[in-house]
């Protein structure tokens, strides 16, 4: 009897057990279950957290921006009331805003000077049967761009230089100076043979006028002549070319345009851009001097011992364009040609009725090739243009005048 109570007492005990012993593998299934529970939320919290985070500094980015952009208007405003008060504050550059009023002055000033001219919604490029590199078309009335090509370019001017040339000889002499002589030296005729430079022919020590020297200058490019006006004007080319920067100063354009010589030889201190070019014939236009200098076909020089019958010199541009219609009149114009410019060329064009244009090229293939781009660009937008006037020009046609071109007019 007593064996049987310990049987069954044995039982009971492992059954107790196994009942205890399952309830604690519930409990650590629901402590394993939990733990995974846990961790998986802090993973997702951590996860949220990081993408808050990132959410709340590139707003804060966002608004710190905003709010130093609103700051920066509100000092624009108050600078423009108060200018005294950006001494003292630590967001603005006294030296930047200085420069940047001083720019948009001189901007004002040009454009009530009218030599200035700005791109519109109208300006276009330009064409393709226009063959020069760089090419720019100046509405004068307007100030208006009216077509460009890297008009905005750096380029060497070759002699168009001498544009700025009679410029500057023609705001610096007495108006009674032109009967007046000047002696050419031989070291003027040395320093145009020695870079070989175009020259009108005069000869060592022939005494000439100085309205001589202003002809020769523009209509045969001479660098005899343009050294010789130089040289009376200041009393040295050196000194000449300062008045030349001086004039781009006062023009706006020496931010883009420096010249070391008033011929047009090749430096590589020596540039403008087509732009620079426009604006510098165009003050030359308004210069009574100039623009009956460079509006005549042919002229011949003062009767000297050395040539009794003058020499006659002849501005081929104007020549070379006078039969190709426009719907207008080639009035002034002035070439150039150095190696690293191409053929180039500065021109006005005018049709009577309130259409005044500047055109300016550069690098084109040959001199006649640089004349026809004119041409194009004069009869695009020239209103006054009928295409029935004259058939457009073959290729074989230029190729004949090309072939017939005795060199590059005007060259440097």
């Amino acid at each position: 009897m007593y064996s049987i109570r310990l049987e069954l007492g044995r039982e009971l005990e492992d059954v107790l057990f196994q009942k205890m012993q399952a309830k604690r593998d519930e409990e650590e299934l629901a402590a394993a279950e939990y733990r995974e529970k846990r961790a998986l939320l802090i993973r997702l919290i951590g996860k949220f957290s990081l993408h808050l985070g990132f959410l709340i500094g590139i707003l804060l980015f966002v608004f710190a921006d905003i709010s130093k952009y609103g700051e920066l208007k509100e000092l624009e405003e108050e600078i423009a009331a108060r200018p005294f008060i950006y001494e003292a504050h630590p967001l603005i550059d006294i030296t930047e805003i200085s420069e940047e009023r001083q720019k948009e002055a001189e901007r004002e000033r040009l454009k009530k000077t009218q030599y200035y001219a700005e791109e519109t919604e109208r300006t276009e490029a330009v064409g393709d049967d226009v063959i020069s590199k760089y090419a720019i078309v100046i509405d004068m009335n307007n100030n208006e761009i009216l077509a460009a090509r890297d008009g905005r370019t750096r380029i060497s001017p070759a002699s168009m230089t001498k544009i700025m040339t009679v410029l500057v000889a023609a705001e610096n002499i007495r108006e009674d100076a032109l009967e007046e002589t000047f002696t050419i030296t031989p070291e003027i005729n040395y320093y145009s043979s020695r870079n070989g430079a175009s020259r009108v022919g005069f000869l060592d020590n022939e005494t000439v006028t100085v309205k001589d020297l202003f002809y020769g200058t523009i209509l045969p490019s001479g660098a005899d002549a343009a050294v010789g006006l130089a040289t009376y004007v200041a009393g040295s080319h050196e000194d000449f070319v300062e008045l030349m920067n001086k004039k781009l100063e006062v023009l706006g354009l020496s931010d883009t345009a420096h010249f070391t010589n008033c011929v047009g030889l090749f430096d590589e201190d020596h540039y403008c851009t087509c732009y620079d070019m426009a604006m510098i014939l165009r003050a030359a236009v308004a210069n009574p001097l100039c623009r009956e200098v460079m509006s005549t076909r042919i002229y011949t020089t003062t009767p000297t011992e050395q040539h009794p019958d003058g020499i006659e010199i002849s501005n081929w541009f104007l020549r070379r364009a006078e039969d190709k219609p426009i719907g207008g009149t080639f009035t002034c114009a002035k070439t150039g040609y150095v190696k690293e410019s191409g053929n180039c060329a500065a021109s006005y064009s005018t049709d009577g009725n309130g259409t005044d244009l500047i055109v300016v090229t550069g690098m084109s293939t040959s001199s006649w090739r640089c004349i026809y781009d004119h041409v194009a660009l004069y009869r695009h937008f020239m209103p006054g243009y009928d295409p029935d006037s004259a058939g457009a020009e073959t290729e074989q046609e230029i190729e004949d005048e090309e072939a017939g071109d005795p060199g590059n007019d005007g060259a440097d």
